[in-house]
């Protein structure tokens, strides 16, 4: 029988870091069982309003830019300050770190077996192709221009019927719309991905960040559903027990929402929520989403996750594959 999938273990790749800050550098490691180096790191302050904060080893530490604004990158001496081989440092900013204050961090681990790859490259402000290296066709993707004030340029491959013409932006609440000059109505390849003449994806002369992720069996999907009104929501089929998941009405105007297993460790009725388009303070109001062995499931009547004939994307990565490569079934919530 075939493998259902090549990672048993998500903990190399994907893991999620809560603390409380100190007000003094901390160097903090990662708390899964195996050691993972991440190469992005994306830090939100859950106890107050400060921006999120995301640092990668391409651009280099210190040098940060925010999923929730279209700041241009930013230098933070005293940000993350030093990726480790089981976690990573920060130092004594506010953002990051501000004393009694708690924090949650995102970690990825660049690897074309777990489908993520970054990609720097300088516009030109001419329709073209830029090559990544996931051997893969990325499924979700995330664009910056460094160096101007343009929003978080969003892919996603299930944002409607032809992804390639429409255009989403991470730090707003925006619905999708019809575009053609981010991704010049060009879906990417295993090779390459296209970027249009918008200043967003390809201003002349400023540098850009691209995240991709590519789907893996048993470790992440990026898909969609309709919402059903009611607090018996749908339940979607991942493959895998959730340790993160965001969720966006692509169809209307919504804030991007954000649940995991660190910050809701029993995986009954998540409701500690963040957003990525805002500083907000962690929201623990209300549940939104049981996290299961192999999917989750809407609890909420929500319009933010599960308005009535609503269209929802959807992004998750794994705590822990559903079946493992040797057919093995995990253990069932």
């Amino acid at each position: 029988m075939a493998a259902y999938t090549t990672i048993d273990n998500p903990e190399l790749y994907f893991q999620v870091k809560t603390w409380t800050g100190t007000g003094s550098s901390n160097a903090l490691t990662l708390d899964g069982d195996e050691d993972m180096q991440p190469d992005y790191v994306m830090i939100k302050q859950r106890s107050g309003t400060q921006q999120w904060n995301g640092y990668d080893d391409l651009r280099g530490v210190q040098k940060y830019l925010g999923w929730n604004t279209n700041i241009v990158e930013n230098t933070q001496a005293q940000g993350l300050t030093a990726f480790g081989s089981d976690g990573f440092t920060v130092g004594t900013d506010d953002m990051v770190n501000k004393s009694s204050s708690t924090y949650v961090a995102f970690c990825w681990k660049e690897s074309a077996t777990a489908g993520f790859d970054m990609v720097t490259y300088t516009g030109n402000q001419t329709a073209r192709t830029i090559s990544h290296s996931l051997s893969a066709v990325p499924h979700w993707m995330v664009i910056k221009n460094r160096g101007s004030t343009y929003s978080w340029q969003v892919y996603h491959h299930k944002n409607t019927s032809a992804p390639e013409t429409e255009i989403m932006y991470l730090n707003q609440n925006a619905a999708t719309s019809d575009s053609n000059v981010e991704w010049n109505d060009t879906a990417p390849t295993s090779s390459v991905f296209t970027v249009g003449t918008d200043v967003g994806v390809n201003q002349s002369s400023q540098s850009h960040i691209a995240y991709l992720w590519s789907e893996k069996q048993g470790f992440s999907k990026f898909g969609s559903y309709t919402g059903n009104g009611n607090a018996d929501g749908p339940f979607i089929y991942t493959g895998f027990r959730p340790a993160f998941l965001i969720i966006k009405k692509s169809s209307a105007t919504e804030d991007w929402g954000l649940i995991d297993n660190k910050r809701d460790p029993n995986n009954d009725g998540a409701s500690s929520q963040l957003f990525p388009n805002g500083s907000n303070v962690e929201d623990s109001s209300n549940d939104r989403a049981d996290l299961l062995s192999n999917g989750f499931k809407l609890v909420t009547s929500s319009g933010q996750w599960n308005a009535s004939g609503a269209t929802y994307i959807y992004m998750a990565f794994a705590e822990a594959p559903f079946v493992n490569s040797n057919g093995v079934p995990g253990n069932a919530k």
